[in-house]
């Protein structure tokens, strides 16, 4: 299949016109039009080769709607027009422990990536949705419910599923108290989509500058970290905090905000943190985990309870052409809360 997308070909160079070829369709394959793409704060780390692991020339997204094209002859799930999804992944061995319990996230053998991993039969380089086009496995394309706006819910497949999964996991529900750590992209959907689950949410953040939108995203409460006198009020005060921070922070000021047996859960920095101290750990049994977006299940889930609440990404639309432009304004958190691309600009 002919591609053509936008690429980045070494680190530090701007993403440019890239004409590429995707694999034949096998027989559980579903080919799609890409509608449109969300940008993630880990296409940028992966341009810039955050992560030491880039295998260039590279064309990013993982936020993916598009309209089904083709499928294989063994596909049953989706038919030609329909409207479909896809994450961050893009396969798995689908036979361990993790993928049986539908926590494909979490495969033995490790899940292949929508953009920059190996095909695991043919071992070609996957390549994401900044692009016209794109192939998935049947088990890896998620239906997009009615009542979901096409046109924002790409995010949802990264940003959404990587708020979302905790929440489920740690059983948040009405009363709840769950703080959240960092409002950019991830943050704006923890709020969301906690709000939705009944739980009383309090944005934390270094100053008070974000308050008015924090309310209007759902927020009850709004702590300044800064604050030692609010800080100290809070003691105790949560059962879950999502912490969205995507680099290098200390998680200390936190750890005496949750109450005994409560979590910090880790979904935004993929690295080194500053160094932990144990004291209010040990004292109430409180932890420091780590979550990774959801399984395909769960995925849809979210989808499902997004559509059935309303419940939206505040997206800022660009053409592709300005992609450059949105990842500097990424780096300085210049964007209310998600760019999403809208991929009828490629044809220009």
């Amino acid at each position: 299949m002919k591609s053509f997308g936008y690429a980045a070909h070494s680190v530090g160079s701007p993403l440019e016109p890239f004409s590429f070829e995707r694999r034949d369709l096998r027989n559980n394959d579903v080919a799609m039009d890409i509608l449109y793409c969300g940008v993630c704060h880990s296409d940028l780390h992966y341009v810039k080769d955050d992560w030491a692991k880039t295998v260039y020339p590279c064309v990013p997204g993982h936020e993916i709607i598009g309209r089904v094209t083709e499928v294989g002859s063994g596909v049953s799930k989706h038919k030609v027009g329909d409207i479909v999804a896809v994450g961050c992944m893009v396969d798995s061995c689908q036979e361990c422990d993790q993928c049986k319990k539908d926590h494909e996230q979490y495969c033995r053998e490790g899940w292949t990536g929508t953009y920059n991993a190996p095909d695991r039969q043919t071992g070609d380089l996957t390549q994401g949705g900044y692009s016209n086009n794109l192939i998935a496995r049947e088990e890896f394309v998620l239906t997009v419910p009615d009542g979901l706006d096409i046109s924002k819910a790409a995010p949802l497949l990264c940003a959404g599923i990587t708020t979302y999964s905790p929440l489920r996991e740690w059983n948040v529900g009405p009363g709840s108290r769950v703080g959240v750590v960092g409002m950019g992209g991830l943050g704006h959907m923890a709020i969301k989509l906690a709000h939705a689950m009944g739980a009383i949410v309090t944005v934390i953040s270094r100053s008070p500058d974000k308050q008015k939108d924090a309310e209007a995203l759902g927020a009850h409460n709004f702590l300044v970290s800064k604050d030692a006198d609010q800080m100290a009020a809070y003691a105790n005060g949560f059962d879950l905090i999502i912490d969205t921070v995507p680099v290098k922070h200390d998680v200390n000021p936190y750890l005496p905000l949750l109450d005994i047996d409560g979590t910090l859960c880790l979904v935004g920095q993929i690295g080194p943190l500053e160094e932990l101290t144990t004291p209010f750990m040990i004292r109430g049994r409180r932890r420091v985990a780590g979550s990774i977006i959801g399984g395909i299940k769960e995925t849809q889930e979210c989808l499902d309870f997004c559509a059935r609440f309303g419940i939206h990404p505040e997206v800022e639309m660009i053409n592709i052409q300005d992609i450059n432009t949105a990842y500097e304004r990424l780096e300085r958190s210049d964007v209310h809360y998600r760019f999403v691309i809208d991929m009828k600009s490629l044809q220009a």
